[in-house]
């Protein structure tokens, strides 16, 4: 292979790389990371008033809730959102 072939094909794989780097946004997740957060410690703090679930369960939760505001300063809202589904899933199966 020749040197100028080499480097051309160098060129489109690292421009391939950058492309799939540049994608790595929002994706419209940020206000889903966001309500879904709001929405599972509202869920918890419901479930802790009136005594549903237990402390495990609770504990699970807060540690998700907790997990994916930490996730959402990283701007990972894909796995943001996904805690916050997990920590709904939990508080409701408390009921």
């Amino acid at each position: 292979m020749s040197d100028s072939r080499t480097i051309a094909l160098v060129l489109v794989l690292a421009g391939g790389l950058l492309y799939g780097c540049a994608d790595a946004g929002d994706h419209g997740l940020g206000p889903a990371c966001e309500s879904g957060l709001s929405a599972a410690q509202r869920e918890l703090s419901a479930a802790k008033a009136n005594g549903v679930g237990g402390a495990v369960a609770w504990s699970k939760a807060a540690s998700l809730i907790a997990a994916g505001r930490t996730q959402q300063q990283f701007g990972e809202y894909e796995n943001c959102a996904q805690k916050a589904r997990d920590a709904r899933r939990i508080v409701s199966e408390m009921k």
